[in-house]
């Protein structure tokens, strides 16, 4: 009896070494290699701090930053990414931070960007996201390979112009509802202050619900609130460091996230059987998202067979939807908002992109034709996107050791191509380029910048956000419809704060003046 139990401790302490040998291995050795290796190449950043990396540090400034609103001005870099701002301030545009254990290294160069985004043979795949991600959305824009392609093959046909204008009239009404509620607000005064974000987000998250799901839109709008909490649920977990089966735990939030995923999937499901029991028996409803693609998914099926890898599973098309809400409805939002803040900000653009507005519909409806007709109002948007772009970086990863340019990569290290810097550099967009200038983009896109690929506000290559056109169409629709009704002017109370919350937002909301034309 002895012996077995001096062997079993035995055995526990061989365990526990190992353990601890491998948890120093991972946490230590590892970062201080790699860190060792970029720096023999020239790249450095922050010292590595164990476990942690620079998130810490990260957190406290981004503290500081958030703790007081900015000048109103578009130089904007320092507040909403101030940790990035002063690692690239400090240790150049080629240099590396730590997200906990992970390193990843900043890429500014527009031909290194253009090869990662390229990515021709897959050799930069999309990072491996938190856990707690995937409750609220995974979809297309987290998948690689041939499950990237095949997502990307069926959902093709949802997002072509010609679908597009089927859904017009789901926009319009949205919008309308929305201007209703703001007529009636300014009433007989002529004018009345209105925090245009809170309105924004609820016009986005109804168009979504309209074109998702047609008829189902007051289901749909259930998921765009619950969504919306399980976003602001995210964000907190992904302030602190990820522990390895800490979603498992019975605690409140983790608890919360379960409920709503739980009932997400549960309004997804159903909405998604009677669809498919409809397609089945020929009543195709083919005008809304959800119906586009739920019969491009049986024509995959009819035309591959109905093997379980030729189309999607509903849990595939439950992880569209959600993305749908989330990728849809947040990037149509901010830059909604932050068009209202800009014109408010500048009313001589305000004034011009409404003489246009007025000359090309009058008090009429827009239509999808004359919205392709609005050059100031679509260089108004593309600067914002600029200055305002919805994501503050791209991310992605190497699956292997690589070179890129004259860098040496080993496998799993990530790669960011920060938005929101390169938007911001004068060396690609000029000594004017934190101020608001449409005219940049007279000539198109890639006239703007000494670099086409210098501008990506929804991604760039293959991977180039597929709902692009979706989104563009929404906020010229809206922006034009509110022209025709309202100038707008910042209110006193407005406090300029955009910060990255998933995506930049304005802190403290957009208090704007609203007089009725």
């Amino acid at each position: 009896m002895g012996d077995l139990l001096s062997i079993s401790l035995w055995i526990s302490c061989v365990l526990l070494v190992l353990w601890i040998s491998r948890l120093v291995y991972s946490i230590w050795w590892i970062p201080m290699k790699l860190e060792r290796y970029l720096k023999e190449q020239g790249i450095k950043g922050p010292p590595y701090k164990l476990l942690y990396g620079s998130l810490k540090d990260n957190i406290n400034l981004v503290k500081k930053e958030s703790s007081k609103p900015m000048n109103l001005s578009h130089q904007i870099v320092p507040r909403v990414a101030p940790f990035l701002y002063e690692t690239v301030k400090n240790y150049g545009k080629l240099s590396v931070i730590w997200i906990g254990t992970t390193l990843r290294v900043n890429i500014m160069d527009p031909e290194l960007m253009r090869e990662i985004l390229s990515n021709k043979f897959g050799h930069f795949a999309k990072p491996k996201s938190n856990p707690l991600v995937r409750l609220l959305a995974t979809g297309l824009a987290n998948y690689d390979g041939e499950k990237w392609a095949k997502h990307r093959r069926i959902i093709n046909p949802a997002f072509h112009l010609e679908k597009l204008k089927r859904m017009l009239p789901a926009f319009c009404t949205s919008c309308s509802e929305m201007i209703s509620g703001w007529e009636r607000l300014v009433g007989s005064q002529d004018s009345c202050e209105l925090d245009v974000w809170p309105e924004l987000q609820t016009l986005t998250g109804d168009v979504i619900s309209r074109t998702a799901f047609g008829s189902n839109y007051k289901e749909g709008r259930r998921i765009f609130q619950l969504q919306r909490e399980q976003a602001e649920l995210l964000i907190l977990a992904v302030q602190s460091i990820y522990l390895p089966g800490f979603r498992f735990l019975p605690t409140k939030r983790n608890n919360r996230r379960n409920e709503i995923d739980r009932e997400v999937r549960a309004l997804l499901s159903g909405m998604i059987k009677k669809r498919e029991k409809a397609i089945k028996l020929g009543d195709v409803n083919n005008d809304d998202l959800l119906g586009l693609l739920m019969e491009s998914n049986f024509k995959e099926f009819q035309e591959n067979g109905n093997s379980k890898s030729s189309g999607m599973t509903i849990e595939d098309v439950i992880q569209e939807c959600k993305l749908f809400y989330f990728a849809g409805q947040e990037t149509t939002s901010v830059l909604l908002v932050w068009t209202m803040v800009v014109l408010s900000m500048h009313p001589s653009w305000q004034q011009h992109a409404r003489e246009e507005v007025l000359q090309v519909f009058g008090n009429n409806k827009p239509d999808f034709d004359g919205l392709n007709h609005l050059k100031t109002v679509t260089m108004i948007l593309y600067e914002v996107l600029r200055l305002y772009p919805p994501l503050a970086s791209v991310v992605r990863r190497t699956y292997k050791r690589m070179r890129l340019g004259g860098i040496d990569l080993p496998p799993k290290v990530q790669l960011s191509l920060p938005t929101l810097l390169i938007h911001h550099d004068p060396e690609l967009w000029g000594d004017d380029v934190d101020e608001f200038k449409p005219e940049r983009f007279s000539g198109g896109v890639s006239k703007a910048s000494k670099n086409q690929a210098a501008f990506f506000p929804f991604g760039w290559g293959p991977r180039m956000c597929i709902g692009q056109s979706f989104a563009l169409i929404e906020a010229k629709l809206t922006l034009a419809m509110i022209l025709q009704k309202f100038s707008f002017k910042l209110s006193p109370t407005y406090a300029h704060a955009p910060y990255s919350l998933i995506t930049i937002q304005p802190q403290h909301g957009a208090q704007i003046i609203l007089q009725k034309l």
